[in-house]
């Protein structure tokens, strides 16, 4: 099989099982259509490993060209891939990590009577977003960019009967429709600067465009990243997007969407390198992301709401590293954060599937000795998001951190205080969810089990990975040589080297064992409140001091947004309806309406069925027509 034939099968695959399995309907057997989704996922996943080793071994880059797509003027696309070590490492966390949720999703929607409208729909969203990091091209990455976002609002909204999850699949929608209309404008701009919307034809001529049409195009860009990924001030649609099945909130905001941001910016690192504001940008948007974010997820009670502000908050890191130039480092966290945060989501929906439904973390405790192989995952994967080594955070946010103090102690203290931040809340939720006595009902303590197979399976393949997943990364001063540098660095190659001069061995130890070292200071402190002294969050609806009241309502920016954002809109809709519409639109088509019927109303007079008086008008007419022609003589 020829690798142009392998990559064209790496999408065509996942495309293929929605087809099936959306056209069938309910008439497919649920387990013939579980195997067709799962199986299409991971023939994919193998497809890709093979391209994988091919690239490890040494291999160029591979460009296929299926066809001609877009032939107009001077604009010229092809329906074609590239797959480079970039797009490579998306492609095993994409079908890796998305395999493995689709396994989960067999046990955890069994009962769904849209089951096969669920597996459909998981495999279209891997689809689309096989086709972002496939594309050679802006318009392809564009198309599975969009094609995300449709997906999304389909699987946030698959219970859509409950009019709350239809409210959060719009949100969803909107928000992102927000930062895509950036991210058009960019692909434009960059059209009418390079003449091309090809990589291979931008990245290269990159230098020799205008300083300001670059700041302009790489901001644009971003606005588009800031949608996806979620980051300040387009980032409240994230935690509303948990009103989807859990194994949707693994794939969206854990391995795949959440992470095209972070994708489409290292992509494009050749023209970020050229733009220091764009840089700034991304910088400041991280940090401050990533710390407002912390700090809201320390405050919630819902198992998923505390996952997702702390997604949006690795994000933020991610971009940090990216707004350093650390595009690699960025890469790599992206990595191991899908692999422990898709196992964080999947734990907490083992959670609730044992609690049949409960998602307040105030009404459980205790679940340790009834499920076990959930609460041993679950811990892994909060050591390796609290950076605890040798777990995989611990390589790839120690890499963030590095960099960031080369950059400025500052942008390393506010990086350092949300990932403290992290370890507190990852831990306090792993102490009120695992630990204590049970707060759950009777009836539900009776009913508690471990789960199926299908589920626990899942789990214990991400917990290897999020054990063994940094060690791809290991840096040079701990022994390793930082595989995931070295292979990415072609990709970053265009992009200058920092003009900062790398840290000493001392210090990187320093820094290391500081940050380590207050980690479980923190670990420490989230024991002692939630286990020795057993303190559990007030119940809903009892008064709380002002500084927990805030972070608790996530600081009331929805409640902003709706003032001046929100209502104005609404009030100028209806302004707009009554003044243009109904008084003017409205008004004028009936107005038209009326001066038809009243003036039919005298024509028709003239036709009264009178054969004398239909001579007599002929007659004058005559005459009229013969003094007419006079008169011209």
């Amino acid at each position: 099989m020829s690798f142009s034939v392998i990559i064209s099968l790496i999408p065509i695959l996942p495309l293929l099982g929605f087809t099936i399995i959306a056209l069938s309907g309910r008439k497919l057997p649920h387990g013939l259509a579980s195997t067709l989704a799962c199986g299409s996922v991971l023939v994919s996943f193998i497809l890709s490993v093979v391209l994988f080793v091919k690239l490890l071994g040494g291999a160029p880059a591979f460009e296929v060209t299926l066809f001609p797509w877009i032939s107009a003027g001077s604009f010229n696309v092809n329906f074609a891939f590239l797959v480079d070590p970039l797009s490579s490492l998306m492609l095993l966390v994409i079908t890796g990590v998305g395999f493995l949720i689709h396994v989960y999703s067999i046990g955890y929607m069994h009962d769904d009577a849209g089951f096969n409208r669920f597996f459909s729909y998981l495999n279209l969203f891997v689809f689309f977003m096989l086709l972002l990091v496939m594309g050679s091209n802006y318009l392809l990455m564009f198309v599975g960019w969009e094609g995300v976002g449709l997906c999304s609002y389909l699987l946030i909204g698959f219970w859509f009967k409950n009019q709350d999850y239809n409210k959060a699949a719009n949100k969803a929608f909107i928000m992102n429709r927000i930062g895509d209309l950036g991210l058009i404008i960019g692909v434009v701009l960059i059209f009418m600067n390079f003449g091309s919307i090809n990589y291979a034809d931008v990245f290269p001529k990159a230098g020799t465009v205008g300083a300001s049409a670059i700041t302009l195009i790489t901001i644009l860009l971003f606005v588009g990243a800031m949608g996806k990924s979620a980051q300040i001030p387009l980032y409240t649609w994230l935690p509303d997007a948990m009103a989807g099945p859990t194994p949707v909130s693994a794939l969206i905001h854990a391995a795949t969407m959440v992470t095209a941001g972070v994708y489409m910016v290292a992509r494009n690192n050749a023209l970020y390198s050229l733009s220091p504001m764009a840089m700034e940008l991304v910088l400041v948007v991280g940090l401050i992301t990533a710390l407002f974010a912390a700090t809201i997820a320390l405050a919630q009670n819902d198992i998923k709401k505390v996952l997702a502000y702390s997604t949006v908050s690795q994000l933020g890191l991610m971009f940090v590293a990216l707004g350093v130039g650390a595009y690699s480092s960025g890469i790599f966290h992206m990595a191991t954060h899908a692999f422990f945060k898709a196992l964080l989501f999947l734990g907490a929906g083992s959670v609730i599937h044992a609690l049949h439904g409960e998602q307040d973390i105030r009404k459980m405790g205790g679940l340790k000795k009834y499920i076990s192989v959930t609460y041993i995952t679950f811990l892994i994967g909060v050591l390796a998001i609290s950076g605890i080594p040798p777990f995989a955070g611990f390589f790839s946010k120690d890499e963030i951190l590095a960099h960031a103090f080369e950059k400025s102690p500052v942008v390393w203290g506010v990086a350092v205080l949300a990932s403290l931040l992290t370890s507190f809340y990852m831990f306090r939720l792993l102490f009120l969810v695992f630990f204590g006595k049970e707060r759950a009902s009777e009836e539900k303590i009776k009913h508690i089990h471990e789960s199926p197979s299908s589920i626990t399976i899942p789990l214990m393949s991400l917990a290897v990975l999020s054990v063994v997943g940094g060690f791809m990364g290991i840096p040079e001063i701990l022994g390793g040589n930082n595989w995931v540098g070295r292979f990415l660095s072609p990709v970053f190659a265009a992009a200058p080297e920092s003009e900062v001069a790398p840290l000493s061995h001392g210090t990187e130890y320093a820094l290391m064992g500081a940050i380590v070292l207050l980690t479980l200071v923190m670990i420490a402190l989230a024991y002692s409140r939630y286990v020795s002294k057993n303190h559990v969050p007030v119940p809903e609806g009892e008064p709380l001091a002002a500084a927990h009241k805030t972070i608790y309502n996530k600081y009331y920016v929805d409640e902003i947004y709706d003032a001046i954002v929100v209502k104005p809109l609404f009030w100028l809709s209806k302004l707009f309806d009554i003044v243009i519409e109904k008084s003017g639109i409205d008004k004028a088509v009936n107005l038209l309406g009326d001066a038809v019927n009243d003036w039919s109303g005298i024509f028709r007079r003239l036709q009264n069925g009178s054969l004398g008086y239909y001579l007599f008008v002929m007659v004058i007419g005559v005459i009229v027509m013969i003094a007419f022609s006079y008169t011209l003589k």
